[in-house]
């Protein structure tokens, strides 16, 4: 879907706004949007080290169409999955604070807020530590309620650590299961997972009152967390056996007695459950979360 589609598509849902890539007619996007009294959160790429031509060219497009908050990843994968060595995770580091030193400015001159997402990349500290070092009021977190249980962090020290610095969310809810090689995660309706959701609610409201909550209600097969291999810890320099067991606790108390599965289904039947979903996530935050 172009912009405009997918507005058009979450407004008949009954949502408040979209978090998306940007494309397609900016002026007939921005007339939707304030038309229907719907946000926009612009997903952007960061700069390439120093180039910051196609960064500058995504926030021209966020601008245009209104967008009140950006949001960017340093990386597209999992940690996990991505690097082999501590030399790997480094040279990406090195990376991550270049783009980001080259974001800042152009951030500054166009005077929209970037949160940078937990994205199975930055451990709890780490990325704690990076948004103080870059201090700046167009720069925090798009915060991801899940996604640190994957690096072993506790989900509700990373929400509160990060509620602060926070820009802008992926909001949702997780349920968990052990397997052989470690732990499965699944995204699942807001009211069955192990996150107190209005918790979350509350803190991130009374840390940053402006702050949208943008509903990730992704269907999949659960994800696999093997960290009971040698080869997960390999770009870990500071995790150690206190985070496993810590999650491996976690898992173990709030094991789930089955975690959503689409394989096997057809296109058709995937799109009914996935829309069946966000339609129950939709009503649930309304209902019971007062969004």
């Amino acid at each position: 879907m172009d912009t405009y589609e997918f507005l058009e598509h979450c407004e008949n849902l009954g949502a408040g706004g979209i978090h998306a890539i940007v494309r397609g007619d900016l002026k007939k996007i921005r007339m939707w949007a304030e038309a229907a009294g719907m946000y926009i959160e612009a997903m952007v790429p960061l700069p390439e080290g120093s180039d910051t031509t196609a960064f500058e060219e995504a926030l021209k497009s966020a601008q245009a169409v209104g967008a009140v908050a950006l949001r960017a990843a340093c990386l597209g994968t999992r940690r996990y999955e991505t690097f082999s060595s501590i030399a790997d995770w480094r040279e990406f580091v090195t990376r991550s604070h270049r783009s980001i030193e080259a974001a800042l400015p152009v951030l500054d001159r166009f005077k929209i807020p970037l949160g940078l997402e937990n994205h199975k990349d930055w451990t709890l500290d780490e990325l704690h530590d990076l948004v103080k070092e870059y201090s700046s009021e167009y720069f925090g977190v798009c915060l991801d309620l899940g996604n640190n249980i994957a690096l072993l962090d506790d989900p509700v020290e990373v929400i509160e650590t990060l509620a602060p610095y926070t820009v802008s969310t992926h909001f949702k809810n997780v349920a968990v299961q052990p397997y052989e090689d470690g732990v499965l995660l699944s995204e699942v309706r807001l009211g069955d997972g192990i996150l107190d959701v209005q918790h979350c609610v509350s803190v991130i409201k009374k840390c940053r009152p402006g702050t949208r909550f943008s509903l990730e209600m992704i269907t999949r097969d659960p994800l696999k967390i093997p960290c009971l291999t040698d080869a997960y810890w390999a770009s870990f320099p500071d995790r150690n056996g206190r985070y496993l067991a810590r999650t491996l606790k976690l898992v173990q108390a709030n094991r789930a007695p089955s975690l959503p599965m689409i394989a096997g289904m057809s296109h058709e039947q995937q799109l009914r459950v996935e829309n069946e979903n966000v339609v129950s996530c939709l009503k649930y935050a309304r209902e019971q979360l007062e969004l």
